[in-house]
């Protein structure tokens, strides 16, 4: 198996979009456009894992000084800033054919070491109650309920200080 983790390139868009419908319910997932947006306004946060030459899984992120996680404009980046302190983690996602096979595990350490890189002091995420404990293994630690009622679900705001 040849597993290769990269910066997004504007050929990776529409099968990111694939793997994000596959793997999401409809109302939360983010659609072809905003994935387009996150991949060319920010792509030093947007990584794709591929697995035998082919994307299976992605992350994407905006930056932001001031962290709003309800805030649904930023998943369009809007107050969006490369330059920002702060990482907002906007999908973590494995094509459901390769799910529980510990890629998110690869991705996920692979965007901490870039972020590190990068100088940034945090990385902030929303999830579901099932997450909460996997994102913790990674230092993440539990903030509060959000606010944020995406897809019509209850989410749980964590942080990872860098």
């Amino acid at each position: 198996m040849n597993i290769a983790i990269r910066q997004v390139t504007p050929n990776d868009i529409d099968h990111c979009f694939e793997i994000e419908s596959a793997a999401y319910p409809a109302e939360e997932a983010a659609t072809l456009e905003k994935i387009r947006i996150r991949a060319e306004q920010y792509p030093e946060g947007f990584i794709v894992l591929e697995l035998n030459h082919k994307v299976i899984g992605f992350m994407n992120s905006g930056c932001t000084d001031e962290v709003v996680m309800s805030d649904e404009n930023f998943k369009e980046l809007i107050g969006h800033s490369s330059s920002a302190s702060h990482i907002v983690i906007m999908s973590v996602v494995i094509h459901p054919e390769f799910q529980s096979l510990g890629y998110s595990s690869q991705l996920i350490h692979n965007f901490i070491k870039i972020m590190k890189d990068l100088n940034k002091q945090s990385i902030q995420l929303i999830c579901k109650d099932q997450y909460v404990k996997f994102y913790a293994k990674f230092g993440f630690e539990y903030c509060k309920i959000s606010e944020s009622s995406h897809g019509g679900e209850k989410w749980h705001e964590m942080q990872l200080i860098l």
